[in-house]
């Protein structure tokens, strides 16, 4: 059954169709001219419940947000709009806006940091310099200075009080190859002795306490033969804060270690090291029976711990830690005048596993003519070691000794 009848087609307004005009119907399609078919089409009555002709219509909005029917492609004139974000287009300006800032806020950071770096005019030109050489040399120190620290700090150290000057307790000497080869880190002892210019014959590091890093680097320069190329050191309280800012460094011992002057006291196996115990370990030489060059294997040790956790996935993809981490170091860092925070990043990358000895030996138990106990380098094997460096040239095995913890 259909609301039509069966030969609407056939009739005319002439046969009593109820559309034609004068014949009392539809008076809406009264002006339609006679021949158009659609005149005859059934018109429901207003409100008329029940009765026969077209069905309601839905309105296009109800107060209870009826949603147009979808459109072709799955998005609906109204209530699709929602999803209008996931659109490619929109995806990828989103995307290039996040890239931007994370582009702009790296800049800016390292901009930030770098210009946080003391820099100090350290390396200067003087007569009888030796002549730049293969790679690039870095002279490496640590500083027994306390700028930083507090009393109570001092104390709970054990760096002692009222320290006049500085000395440098850790001096390295880190090769960059140009070509490509492993870096090489070489510990020059601080009881080394070696001629200081303007003083004559002394320990290597009262170079840094008659006249800074600046003699330091120039003394170095002349008793290795090496151009030095950048500068970089840290005192105790820099290099507390740097290990600190990291969250510790995981170090595992071989055996216990307990030494009352600088107040370590550590169990065999593995442990976080914080600031404080950092200190103590790479400073510790009493328990130690060749004392001093076991020391700096420790120090060797740790600092390739330290730049390993320093350089991690882990803290360079968390901003909570890498931003605490860079302005601990940068901050606590002096590097002479041309260096930059780039240099640093590769000086990092390249401690992280390089490798490692101690200038050549020929006397542990040297006996100044001032009736001091000093440390006399193999000068032969020195000057060897040096030269291989000098030209780029790989080490010779004689002349690594690694690095190695007491058993």
């Amino acid at each position: 059954m259909t609301d039509w009848p069966d030969d609407w087609f056939r009739k005319s307004p002439q046969q009593g169709s109820p559309g034609a005009p004068g014949d009392g119907g539809n008076p809406r399609t009264a002006h339609v001219p006679s021949g158009d078919p659609t005149v005859q089409l059934p018109v429901r009555p207003a409100g008329g419940a029940g009765q026969r002709g077209w069905p309601d219509q839905p309105a296009l909005r109800t107060p209870g947000g009826y949603s147009a029917p979808p459109r072709p492609g799955g998005r609906t004139a109204v209530g699709g709009r929602g999803r209008r974000w996931l659109r490619p287009r929109r995806i990828a300006a989103v995307l290039a806006v996040l890239v931007s800032l994370v582009l702009i806020g790296s800049v800016a950071s390292y901009f930030y940091f770098d210009s946080q770096l003391t820099k100090k005019n350290v390396l200067v030109d003087y007569s009888g310099r030796p002549v730049p050489g293969a790679g690039q040399n870095w002279l490496i120190t640590g500083s027994d200075s306390r700028q930083g620290l507090t009393r109570a700090q001092e104390r709970r150290l054990h760096t002692g009080f009222d320290v006049g000057g500085g000395r440098s307790d850790t001096i390295l000497i880190l090769h960059m190859p140009s070509n490509g080869g492993r870096p090489v880190l070489i510990s020059l002892p601080r009881d080394s002795w070696v001629p200081i210019p303007g003083y004559g014959y002394n320990k290597i590091n009262a170079a840094y306490s008659f006249g800074g890093p600046k003699l330091l680097a120039e003394t170095v320069q002349d008793a290795t033969g090496l151009y030095i190329n950048h500068y970089m050191g840290i005192g105790f309280g820099g290099f507390v804060h740097v290990v600190n800012a990291i969250g510790g460094v995981r170090l595992c011992l071989k055996t216990a270690v307990n030494d009352t002057a600088s107040g370590l006291h550590l169990k065999a196996g593995c442990h976080l090291l914080d600031g404080g115990q950092a200190l103590a370990y790479v400073r510790a030489r009493h328990p130690f029976a060749t004392q001093d060059l076991q020391r700096v294997q420790d120090q060797r040790i740790f600092l390739r711990a330290l730049l390993r956790k320093l350089t991690s996935a882990g803290v360079i993809a968390d901003p909570f830690q890498a931003f605490p981490a860079a302005s601990g170091v940068v901050s606590t860092l002096s590097v002479d005048s041309g260096t930059s925070l780039y240099q640093l990043l590769q000086v990092a990358f390249a401690l992280r596993n390089p490798i490692t000895t101690t200038v050549p030996i020929a006397n542990t138990n040297y006996v100044t003519p001032t009736g001091e106990d000093a440390l006399l380098w193999n000068r032969a094997e020195a000057l060897k070691l040096f030269g291989e460096l000098r030209n780029d040239q790989p080490v010779s095995k004689s002349l690594i000794t690694g690095s190695q913890q007491a058993s």
